[in-house]
């Protein structure tokens, strides 16, 4: 179950990494509620978690699905679609 809640609290990690633009500095009520409750939740999910995962393993998986996540999501709105070259070195993201 441990593993369960870490995945969710990544997810919700993504969420409010993402949410964080729309929030647009925190003005946007609904935007910052949404976001304000996806760290939360994220949180949350990531002390449950760690009552049976270790710290360091806990804290990697986490920020690595955050970091993953945001990085696709975000290269997405407005456009449709991942285009190769961005999909093949985060390095050359903007």
């Amino acid at each position: 179950m441990s593993w369960t809640f870490l995945f969710l609290a990544g997810l919700f990690e993504i969420g409010w990494a993402i949410g964080l633009k729309y929030t647009d500095g925190f003005s946007k009520p609904l935007p910052t509620v949404l976001t304000i409750a996806s760290m939360i939740v994220s949180l949350a999910l990531l002390g449950l978690a760690l009552k049976a995962l270790p710290v360091g393993t806990a804290y990697a998986v986490w920020t690595g699905i955050g970091t993953v996540g945001t990085a696709l999501l975000g290269s997405l709105p407005p456009r449709s679609a991942l285009p190769a070259s961005r999909s093949s070195s985060a390095a050359s993201w903007d």
